[in-house]
């Protein structure tokens, strides 16, 4: 009797069979040829030969739209069990869509620049997203690297930022750098437990699939096959910004995020960020998005701070 395997590892089982193993019950009624054994995070299927490719082509297609959506239900499977294709890959009005989130949550651009960023990252393997803090930056470059993997055009995520304090202390924090770095990081693990259920995330970074890590922990490596965001790129230095962006390997994305109204960096040290606008503004292949106070898109006073503090900094 042949054998057939299918590896659930990167996919909630207990959702995927549905309430009571309903999905999995449902997938049984419709093989009834089939012996089918759900096992933890594996599923054993025994019969004929033809019958198991048959069943390996619409167990594909469920996965992949339990990867995209985080949830699937029996009158899905209905329809992915008796067509070729996916009805769900194209949603009339959703054509915006970055990523399916957590509890039916839909991530897409919120402003027209935020939108241009995205079409920028689509001709361009690297981007600077450049503006002010509350307008998406950080969170649409998790969102597109998010969407990337999920479309299996990448291997892995990588995030990361300088171990610069923002007018606080990190050598009094216990732990080592990473550990000290990781409350920074806060916002980027936000976004990513917005977008990716908490047991296949915490999957994702054991595994190394998504990796945050301090600059600092980018020397020497060559990135590959991955969608590499810096973030608060304004408090790198000359040497560390050309480091990391010479880490660039094949099928490669970066996307590097900053403020230049934000920068922690001691007097007299130029921004990296600041250098690299300038020294690749013509190269071809590199895109450069500046966002403004139009573009911030959290509570309306932060529009408003924004905006005062820019008036003071330009009076002075």
């Amino acid at each position: 009797m042949n054998e057939l395997i299918i590896d659930l590892s990167e996919t909630n089982p207990r959702e995927f069979f549905g309430v009571k193993n309903t999905n999995l019950a449902f997938l049984k009624s419709h093989f009834p040829k089939l012996k089918i054994v759900a096992r933890g995070s594996k599923i054993k299927v025994y019969g004929d030969e033809e019958q198991l490719g048959e069943f390996d082509k619409r167990i594909q297609l469920m996965l992949n739209h339990f990867g995209k959506y985080n949830k699937i239900d029996v009158n899905v499977m209905e329809r992915l069990l008796t067509t070729d294709s996916d009805h769900h890959e194209i949603v009339k009005g959703n054509d915006d869509v970055l990523v399916h989130g957590n509890s039916g949550m839909l991530i897409r651009p919120k402003t027209p620049n935020q939108r241009k960023l995205i079409e920028l990252t689509k001709k361009n393997d690297m981007v600077f997203a450049v503006g002010p803090a509350g307008t998406g930056k950080t969170y649409i470059g998790v969102a597109l690297a998010v969407k990337a993997l999920k479309e299996k055009r990448i291997k892995r995520i990588i995030i990361t930022r300088p171990a610069v304090e923002a007018g606080e202390n990190l050598g009094f924090l216990p732990g080592d750098l990473k550990e000290k770095l990781d409350p920074y990081m806060q916002p980027i693990y936000d976004a990513l437990r917005d977008m990716i259920p908490a047991e296949r995330l915490a999957t994702y970074i054991e595994k190394g699939i998504i990796q945050i890590a301090p600059l600092a922990f980018m020397r020497g490596r060559t990135l590959d096959q991955a969608y590499v965001i810096l973030d608060e790129s304004q408090n790198t230095t000359h040497a560390q910004m050309k480091m990391f962006l010479t880490r660039m390997g094949k099928d490669a994305k970066f996307f590097i995020t900053g403020d230049p109204g934000q920068i922690d960096l001691p007097r007299r040290v130029i921004s990296g960020l600041k250098e690299a606008l300038l020294i690749l503004k013509n190269v071809d292949g590199v895109g450069m998005m500046y966002l403004d106070d139009s573009d911030v898109v959290r509570h309306r006073l932060v529009k408003k701070v924004v905006a005062a503090y820019k008036e003071i900094e330009n009076r002075n």
